[in-house]
């Protein structure tokens, strides 16, 4: 006796394992893509510094010479690649079936976007390899399914992103959260902050009446319950400021504005020289720390090692300056620096408290306060420094800098970048042209 299977269920169970083979070898392949980029990404800053210790002046020359170039041509070749790459998968996301085949997703630009931001690490710049990572994962992973023949939606899209931010910080719960809470529109951002209070409200009451104890076990020493009031507030209200300020600054530069602002933008490669030059001189005034991601300073910072004070302003203004230059390259890693360079200047206020703990608020509080993703800022530095004895601390210095950034910056900064992709044609795209020859 046979069974006849329906050729409707046959084909239902060809078409999940494509999808699944499709998304296995996408993961592969941007896990590798994301190794590949770090090690280049190190090569490239070791190479600018043994350039600085030939040439300490070369910076001058070097520096807004390549940001120039670098910012051409991605303008003229990979438009899609220019800056974070974040708000490239944003706008991908948001109408799959016009830009999978466009520019945005394409392996041309994911190409540019590797190049330009090696590049960019090559002379200093104060670029991070994570938002690229993003783009070029979220680019692999359409590439697959289209090379599969299977159909690419805003899942795939979001998935190849997420699983980007995984790869790049090695955090694989906040590469979920950041997709929930940054790339996918199904999260309501009300929800996850009422959610953080929830959990933060109660945790204080459970560990002012029971005190610090672990469920299951002992557990080292975090922030005394006295002093995590006060130095999440702080920490929370000044990373929110500065923070929102950056943002708003980003934001300001795609939008019309004062005559001076539009002056400036009409001038797009004297304005990236001119930001090679800014970076130029931060790291010269802060002893080379604010040139490159800023990691390995930041990690000094984060085990207790001093570093000059100046390290947090100059990273501020680097970044800055990197970011407005048009050329391909992530805010992530400069600004968990910038967070703990803003660290550093509140231990001074608080001497009493452990020094890698207020360092790790001010990561925090600046980095919710520059992306607005609470949820997905502590989630990177729990899984970043593996000490769950500081997640009372971050919730509340999270929440705080959201809040306080709100009202410096009102939109939040990756969803406002990503309207000026979701405008680009997928018709006039070098991607298309090329296949159009």
């Amino acid at each position: 006796m046979f069974i006849r299977i329906p050729a409707t269920l046959t084909n239902k169970h060809v078409a999940d394992v494509h999808n699944r083979l499709a998304a296995v070898i996408g993961a592969v392949a941007l896990g590798l893509a994301a190794i590949f980029f770090a090690r280049s990404g190190e090569l490239a800053q070791n190479l600018f510094l043994h350039l600085v210790a030939i040439s300490p002046y070369a910076p001058f020359v070097v520096t807004p010479l390549v940001f120039a170039a670098v910012a051409h041509i991605t303008r003229r070749a990979f438009p899609a690649a220019r800056g974070s790459g974040i708000p490239q998968v944003m706008a991908a996301g948001h109408n799959p079936e016009r830009h999978t085949a466009g520019d945005l997703l394409s392996l041309r630009t994911a190409w540019g976007k590797f190049g330009g931001t090696l590049a960019m690490l090559m002379v200093g710049g104060s670029v991070g390899r994570e938002g690229p990572t993003v783009q070029i994962s979220a680019a692999l992973m359409v590439a697959v399914h289209r090379w599969l023949r299977v159909p690419v939606t805003a899942g795939v899209i979001i998935a190849g992103g997420a699983a980007g931010v995984a790869a790049a910080f090695n955090t694989p719960l906040a590469g979920v959260a950041f997709a929930i809470e940054e790339l996918a529109a199904a999260f309501e951002q009300k929800v996850a902050v009422l959610v953080m209070l929830a959990v933060m409200i109660s945790g204080l009451v459970s560990l002012g009446l029971a005190g610090d104890y672990v469920y299951f076990g002992a557990m080292g020493g975090g922030l005394p319950l006295r002093s995590m009031f006060i130095v999440s507030l702080v920490a929370g209200i000044l990373g929110g400021l500065t923070g929102g300020l950056f943002a708003r600054c980003l934001i300001a530069m795609t939008r019309p504005g004062r005559p001076w602002l539009m002056a400036v933008r009409s001038r797009p490669i004297m304005l990236a020289a001119l930001c090679g030059i800014v970076v130029a001189t931060a790291g010269w005034a802060s002893n080379g720390l604010s040139w490159g991601t800023g990691y390995e300073t930041t990690r000094l910072l984060l085990t207790g090692h001093g570093v000059p004070i100046s390290f947090g302003p100059a990273k501020f203004v680097s970044t800055l300056a990197t970011a407005l230059s048009g050329a391909p390259g992530g805010i992530f890693a400069p600004s968990l620096s910038v967070g703990a360079g803003l660290g550093q200047l509140l231990y001074g206020l608080f001497p009493d408290s452990p020094a890698g703990a207020i360092i790790l608020l001010g990561m925090v509080g600046y980095f919710t306060g520059v992306v607005r993703a609470p949820m997905t800022s502590v989630i990177i530095m729990m899984e970043m420094t593996a000490d769950r004895t500081m997640i009372l601390p971050l919730f509340a210095t999270a929440l705080i800098a959201d809040a306080v950034s709100s009202k410096v910056c009102k939109d939040k900064l990756y969803h406002t970048l990503s309207r000026q992709f979701r405008a680009m044609s997928p018709e006039n795209s070098p991607e298309a042209k090329l296949q159009g020859t």
